[in-house]
């Protein structure tokens, strides 16, 4: 006979120890990138929650070889002015699993679970043999507590070794410092410039500071002074449920009667909806009895009784948004923009949950370029996503949209080409994942839609703006033609009425002003007035005795510069002289100005371009 196996069983952090690929450690790179993610998702949350405007340092450094095969030894430091952690959570926020404040409150937060930062403790303690070193203060302390934090993986409890105070030159906030096996990638979808350039971008209010590996320090300033209003948590809708999570999320609400667990444990259930499942098949006397004693069978009558009820869709008040204008001001931090457009969509309702989408497209004149797929930035609860696009919900929406009839190219289903990058943020307090990782967001039928939706939108602008660059191009071709075939034209047109010389010099001076060519020799001829009467300026200021003109002597007036000086005298000659330079360069003003009157009459083709959108161009102070 076989001997029967004794059954055991595992504790939280031991099973996530064993298996923490499934939260974002399942590769060295993927390991760095999930750790600065975690410590920065929860610094964030934590300045929001208490009304601090962020102001994060972050530090990523190789500082020697890993204990493990092509890996690294890397140290990463994330810094933050947050209310800081009393000395007695501090084991329980880093080293205990499932131990957070937003388990299940059902609120736009990035951290929601409690397991992300202590399965970055844990994958430092299983490849550096060492926690997390903590510094943490809050406003009420004199003195910062400083220690390490470890997991016990056998009873998923967190243990403070080394614990001591010190003096830190921070009223309050955090400081985290993992050691941790790993291999660095700067840029690309996994990059740790890509990850820190996308939490900039939806974070308008936060101000950062970073360093990676033999880089310079950059430092990012904040754009919006303003903290986003978080909404207060939502109860689930009872529609978004399955027959197992509805008998669990039962349970949790103890001896209570079922009508109130109804009524206490969902959204948008009333006195009146309660009747409307009694009318659907909800069994009356079920009631008034305890959640806890209902058995299975009658979970699932209830369940169906539910599910064949019409409820009242959810209320989006618990979804925040970035909003345009700051979406707008922050997309300048990544570079030098060319065009943006910008849309940020009404919430809604997809699979009974809210939900709000905004998407920023951006041509940037110094990343990318016209042969290599856009760049996507996807976002869930304001957090960037970057591995598994090809399976995201924001993946596939924006795969979907005919982009050629915006003005892209796009190969056959594939995401449009250019130096672009798409941007696009999905915020919910119940966003449905694919992986306990939270990598990529499961695509919906009604989710998809309503991203294409918005993607749609924010192309129409980029459309017009597209279609406007073109025709000032096609008019550009057409007055290089008049340019190229006019000159022609006047010679054989004088050779004809035998005119003069001096009438066919005209008649070029002519056309170059009905081009609008003039304008270059206008300017040319403008700067070189005003260099003599910037001379004629100087002469005078050595008549009255005065080798250098003083800022107080000198006021700029519309480009022409005048010297006061009510206590001397000028010669009436030098005072003429003066007078003959400024009428010089009224009359080349007066012909530039005339020479632009007849550019802008040129062609019937500059009426039907379109004004450009004064929120969404960005020009080249150059070409002014």
């Amino acid at each position: 006979m076989v001997a029967v196996s004794k059954i055991t069983k595992s504790s939280t952090a031991e099973y996530f120890a064993k298996n923490l690929q499934q939260v974002g450690f399942s590769s060295p790179t993927k390991a760095v990138l999930t750790t600065l993610k975690e410590a920065i998702d929860n610094s964030l949350d934590a300045c929001e929650t208490s009304g601090i405007l962020p102001e994060l340092t972050v530090i990523v450094d190789k500082v020697g070889t890993g204990s493990g095969k092509n890996s690294d030894l890397i140290k990463i430091v994330v810094e933050d002015n947050g209310p800081g952690i009393e000395a007695d959570d501090l084991s329980r926020v880093f080293g205990e699993y499932l131990a957070s404040s937003k388990f299940g409150r059902g609120q736009c937060t990035r951290g929601q679970q409690g397991i992300g930062i202590s399965a970055a403790t844990t994958w430092a303690q299983l490849t550096n043999a060492k926690g997390v070193k903590v510094i943490s203060k809050t406003a009420k302390m004199r003195k910062a507590v400083r220690g390490v934090v470890e997991v016990d993986i056998k009873n998923n409890n967190g243990v403070l070794k080394n614990k001591d105070t010190i003096d830190w030159n921070k009223d309050n906030g955090v400081h985290l410092e993992f050691l941790i096996d790993g291999r660095i990638q700067l840029n690309g979808d996994g990059g740790l410039i890509t990850y820190l350039e996308g939490t900039v971008l939806v974070n308008p209010h936060l101000e950062l500071k970073y360093k990676l590996v033999d880089q310079d320090w950059v430092e990012v300033k904040r754009v919006a002074t303003s903290m986003p209003e978080i909404p207060a948590p939502t109860l689930p809708h009872p529609h978004t449920m399955k027959l197992g999570e509805f008998i669990a999320h039962g349970h949790l609400y103890g001896k209570i009667s079922l009508e109130k667990f109804l009524k206490t444990g969902f959204s948008r259930v009333t006195d009146q909806t309660i009747k409307d499942f009694v009318t659907s098949g909800l069994t009356k006397s079920l009631l008034t009895r305890a959640s806890s004693s209902l058995n299975e069978a009658e979970f699932k009558t209830i369940f169906t009784a539910i599910q064949n009820t019409q409820l009242q869709a959810p209320s989006t008040k618990s979804v925040l948004t970035v909003g345009e204008e700051s979406l707008s001001k922050s997309i300048g931090r990544l570079g030098q923009v060319d065009f943006f457009s910008v849309v940020a969509r009404k919430p809604t309702i997809c699979d009974f949950k809210p939900v709000v989408v905004e998407v920023a497209l951006a041509r940037f004149l110094d990343r990318g370029d016209a042969d290599n797929p856009v760049q996507v930035l996807r976002f869930a609860n304001r957090v960037p996503l970057q591995f598994d696009k090809s399976a995201c919900a924001i993946t596939r929406a924006i795969e979907t949209v005919n982009w050629k009839s915006y003005g892209l190219a796009q190969p056959k289903d594939s995401v449009p080409l250019g130096p672009y990058v798409f941007a696009v943020s999905v915020v919910s307090p119940f966003i449905k994942f694919k992986n306990a990782s939270k990598e990529t967001i499961d695509s919906s039928d009604e989710l998809v839609e309503e991203i294409r939706r918005s993607l749609m939108q924010a192309g129409q602008k980029l459309s017009r703006h597209i279609r406007k660059e073109e025709k000032e191009a096609d008019l550009e071709r057409k007055l290089s033609h008049i340019e190229q075939f006019g000159p022609i034209l006047v010679e054989g047109l004088v050779r004809i009425v035998g005119a003069s010389k001096e009438r066919k010099l005209r008649a070029e001076e002519g056309l170059k002003k009905l081009l609008g060519r003039d304008s270059k020799e206008a300017m040319k001829e403008l700067e070189e007035a005003e260099v003599k009467l910037n001379a004629q300026k100087k002469k005078e200021a050595q008549i009255l005795g005065r080798s250098n003109i003083n800022n107080n002597d000198v006021e700029q007036d519309e480009d022409v510069v005048r010297i006061t000086n009510s206590d001397s005298d000028v010669s009436i000659q030098d005072k003429q002289s003066i007078d003959n330079l400024d009428s010089e360069i009224n009359d080349i003003h007066h012909d530039d100005m005339s020479s632009i009157k007849d550019h802008n009459s040129i062609h019937d083709d500059i009426h039907e371009i379109e004004d450009a959108d004064s929120s969404t161009m960005i020009k080249d102070p150059e070409d002014n």
